[in-house]
């Protein structure tokens, strides 16, 4: 059984009591997927081509497909979304989120039941701007196509909780779905977890985190080889 909590901003999360872990920070839900997700990644890589190509790992409450749909109609660019999930939530679970109604549209309700009812394993149209390819499927058995991604959410439970999905071989899967110059974005900041990004390939920062939440990483699959990033004054 899951419990619905409310966060900080109002919005909706979901402990999972065998795990000992929330889907979103308690200090905002909505408020650390725009940070995260969107203003570290999206907004980034929106500067470039018309149309993006963002893999989720994690589906989870289908919040960051809803927040991405809404960036993605605000700027103009069309978002081929793939996102994958292990264990998908059911209809009774998700139905009681309260996304659309914090996000202020009543349009929203409808756009986010059809992006919780798109088939899984089948690429679906959700908006003019907006495409949505669910796969269930772990990601330890996921081997996403190569040189596909522009953007990627990693938005798994913590390390401490599963372990098996912020590895270096996962990592490695990821980098080579990635376009060159691509940007990976994640709300962890264990040394570990940079540890076995920058061994798979990228170029690593960490950077401002949402409230309750001092840093996140974001990381770049790199133009070229030994391209460098630039923090402050000082390159890695």
């Amino acid at each position: 059984m899951v419990e619905f909590l409310i966060t900080k901003d109002g919005s909706h999360t979901i402990f999972v009591p065998e795990l000992n872990e929330c889907y979103h920070s308690t200090y905002g839900a909505i408020r650390e997927s725009q940070h995260v997700f969107i203003e570290a990644g999206f907004r980034r890589v929106a500067a470039g081509p018309d149309k993006i190509t963002v893999l989720e790992v994690g589906f989870g409450t289908g919040l960051n497909a809803l927040l991405t749909l809404i960036e993605a109609e605000t700027v103009g660019k069309k978002v081929e979304y793939t996102s994958v999930e292990a264990y998908p939530l059911g209809e009774e679970s998700w139905s009681q989120l309260n996304y659309p109604r914090i996000l202020c549209s009543i349009d929203y309700t409808r756009i986010f039941e059809k992006i919780q009812f798109a088939e899984w394993g089948n690429s679906q149209e959700i908006s003019n701007f907006f495409r949505i390819e669910k796969v269930h499927a772990k990601l330890e058995e996921y081997i996403p196509q190569p040189d596909r991604y522009d953007l990627v959410y990693f938005d798994a439970f913590s390390p401490d909780v599963q372990p098996e999905l912020w590895t270096l071989e996962i990592f490695r899967n990821l980098f080579n779905s990635m376009k060159k110059g691509g940007i990976l974005t994640t709300y962890s900041v264990k040394g570990d977890v940079t540890r076995a990004l920058k061994a798979a390939g990228f170029r690593v920062e960490k950077i401002p985190g949402p409230p309750g939440k001092r840093q996140i990483t974001r990381a770049k699959k790199p133009l070229q080889d030994g391209e460098k990033v630039y923090y402050g004054n000082k390159a890695i």
